[in-house]
């Protein structure tokens, strides 16, 4: 009886501190398709100062890219000079592993722990969240409280790296990076006409985990200074056990309370089923993504190139 044989698929999403410079980001994304991975998506916002790429492939490569990427970011971001609204405090800030075929969560979480001791070895030191951490569950929120200036002076004594690269403090110019592993989630942001950036982060409060709301969301409000809008900006841990729907929902009755209008809805990176099922995207005011951007789709088509033998590289997105 013949098997069909493995395809091990492991996702990274990485997180850099730079929006801005359009050429310096298309660059780090080149750095990571120079490994035998495929780039699904990249998207950068200048409020934010931050940039998030999505790349899948054989764990190996993915790790192999991963530490290219770290080593990109420390020799061309300088976080002294980094200002945006998003909290921060690496380079590469973050960086999740996710598994996503033929991969389980204990070999992402292998995987994770590899591509620490990598950046390590550049002399950037590493804490582990998600998974990743000892004992698993540990957060980026309080990893990253009071930011990159929080730690060039020191450690603080709840939050002493992982993996210290042999320092007391953070790299100077490149920080720490927060490596984990994590199943599929959703990042993403609504906008908000008619009220104030307190208004949102009033409704941010009320409905994240930790202020008693939806479980696995992390949600913080902002004013974009560039453009003068206000958003909600969402992490959701698991947007198949909590439903995006109800935190739109949620979402659109605070703002409507303050007599203020849900104007539209962003996915960063890759979008989740859970967002293409009838009706979700005309409900959630999200502009139709397309197929390159589901998930599920070009993850079925990586895993038939790979199981066919075909080995081009498609062309970056742009």
């Amino acid at each position: 009886m013949s098997t069909v044989p493995l395809v091990p698929v492991l996702e990274a999403v990485p997180n850099i501190s730079e929006g801005r410079d359009l050429g310096l980001i298309r660059e780090a994304v080149e750095a990571v398709a120079s490994h035998d991975v495929e780039v699904l998506d990249w998207s950068s916002d200048r409020d934010h100062h931050r940039a998030a790429i999505t790349f899948i492939g054989p764990p190996k490569d993915v790790e192999a890219a991963a530490v290219s990427l770290a080593r990109f970011a420390r020799d061309h971001i300088d976080l002294r000079e980094h200002r945006g609204v998003h909290p921060r405090i690496g380079a590469l800030d973050v960086l999740p592993l996710v598994p996503l075929h033929d991969v389980s969560m204990a070999d992402a979480v292998a995987s994770a722990h590899r591509v620490g001791r990598g950046i390590e070895e550049l002399g950037i030191p590493v804490y582990h969240y998600g998974a990743a951490s000892e004992p698993a569950g540990r957060g980026l929120a309080e990893l990253r409280r009071g930011g990159f200036e929080a730690l060039e002076s020191g450690w603080p004594e709840d939050r002493r790296p992982d993996r210290p690269a042999g320092r007391e403090t953070a790299h100077p110019s490149a920080g720490v990076t927060s490596v984990g592993a994590r199943p599929v989630l959703l990042a993403w942001n609504v906008f908000i006409d008619g009220l104030i950036v307190e208004d949102a982060r009033a409704i941010a409060a009320s409905i994240r985990e930790q202020g008693g709301g939806f479980p696995g969301l992390r949600a913080l409000g902002f004013e974009l200074e560039g453009s003068g809008r206000i958003q909600v900006s969402m992490n959701l841990e698991n947007p198949f056990r909590t439903s995006p729907l109800a935190v739109f929902d949620r979402i659109a009755a605070e703002v409507a309370r303050r007599e203020g209008e849900v104007v539209e809805t962003e996915v960063i990176g890759m979008v989740p089923d859970t967002l293409v099922l009838p009706d979700s995207v005309g409900r959630l005011k999200l502009p139709d993504p397309g197929s390159a951007r589901v998930l599920s789709q070009r993850l079925a088509g990586h895993v038939a190139a790979r199981r066919s033998g075909r080995t081009e590289t498609p062309d970056l997105p742009v």
